[in-house]
């Protein structure tokens, strides 16, 4: 590298690459360091849904921030687009809530009331009949007893929404450097560079946006990073007929529907470290959800099986802003189930921290201080 970088971000998944967007909007020159290539991990494989109003800690401490970072969404479709060239799949979608007995949905009504109070339109919700859920997708299973037609969610394609963001920021002057961090170089509480594989590079500022493993960073930073990995696996199948117009969920299994016909289904949960492994336990899983929602999808044929991580706080909330004991040091993870809709407002606040020390951005309940503490090594 030829010029020194203002800012260094370590990950290059959604988080740090709206990071350096945001940042190279801002006119600070900075450099993304991605071990295994952009959109390698968790923004790469999910399945790309923006979700503001339900989800952990939704309503509650994360509702505003979700929602702030939706409209986000709204405004990048076209800006990044324009920029690159790059059509992600931005679209509004429409998921069927499936019930197939009366105690299996005690929150609908909340959802199905959340949806409708909303001040923006454009997110509804209607009751539905099982003859009116067969109306709208004659192959969903005749078990069906009823259902919530859900409207307002929008959908992407993750992996290139990711590299959407990484070209953009890449033509506003961010660099993007293959390679892994193996330490960091400090004087005082002031971060001075990262060692690259044996390399030494300089740089004004840190950001930390390594998902599950922002625990790798905690030695580098004698500072307490309590993130764990999440593994979820992913069916994507190629189904015989007229695509899926909805989204489903119910009986165990969810199911979206892809633009270019591919149904995805979806996903597992699993405390498993760092495995990655893709297993038949989780294939038979999913498909027996995915079939109770729609029986069609037994003669349906398997395109990719595919595992991530994806990294969750034992909150549940993500972690967004300077990192303990360090005066240039910022952290951008955490952000479990939700790092897809998140990214934009995880990049936004960031850069805003380090080009103006505040932002407007709801992140009060994710400063790093209420769980990533400092610890002498």
């Amino acid at each position: 590298m030829t010029d020194k970088p203002e800012v260094i971000i370590i990950g290059g998944g959604a988080a740090g690459c709206a990071t350096a967007y945001n940042l190279s909007l801002s006119g600070i020159k900075c450099a993304v360091i991605e071990r295994e290539g952009i959109g390698s991990q968790a923004s790469g494989y999910a399945a790309g849904g923006l979700n503001p109003l339900e989800g952990t800690n939704i309503p509650g401490p994360l509702g505003a921030l979700a929602m702030e970072s939706y409209t986000l969404h709204k405004t990048l479709r076209e800006s990044l687009k324009e920029s690159t060239n790059i059509d992600y799949q931005w679209r509004l979608i429409n998921l069927l809530k499936v019930c197939f007995d009366d105690s299996e949905s005690p929150d609908l009504p909340e959802i199905h009331a959340r949806f409708n109070e909303f001040p923006d339109a454009s997110f509804s919700a209607e009751w539905l009949t099982a003859q009116e859920l067969r109306n709208l997708e004659p192959r969903i299973s005749p078990e069906s007893l009823s259902g919530l037609l859900v409207n307002g969610n929008a959908a992407v394609n993750s992996y290139q929404y990711t590299l959407a963001l990484a070209n953009a920021a890449e033509n506003l002057g961010a660099s993007f450097i293959n390679g892994t961090v193996t330490g960091i170089h400090r004087q005082n509480d002031l971060a001075t560079g990262v060692t690259l594989d044996g390399q030494y590079i300089p740089c004004e500022t840190l950001v930390i946006a390594t998902g599950p493993w922002s625990q790798d960073a905690a030695h580098w930073l004698g500072t307490e990073i309590p993130i764990s990995p999440l593994k979820g696996e992913i069916l994507r199948l190629e189904l015989n007929g007229a695509p899926l117009k909805y989204d489903f969920s119910g009986g165990g299994g969810s199911i979206y529907s892809k633009p270019d016909g591919q149904i995805w289904c979806g996903s597992t949960e699993e405390w498993k470290g760092f495995d990655k492994e893709l297993t038949e336990s989780a294939k038979t899983s999913i498909m027996a959800g995915a079939t109770k929602l729609v029986p069609d999808l037994l003669n349906s044929t398997l395109a990719l099986h595919t595992a991530c991580l994806r990294p969750v706080t034992p909150d549940w909330l993500p972690i967004i802003g300077p990192a303990p004991l360090w005066d240039n040091v910022f952290l951008a993870t955490g952000a479990g189930k939700k790092g897809i809709l998140l990214s934009p407002a995880i990049g936004k606040s960031i850069s805003d921290l380090i080009t103006q020390g505040t932002t407007e951005l709801s992140i009060e309940s994710c400063q790093p201080d209420r769980i990533a503490t400092g610890y002498v090594t």
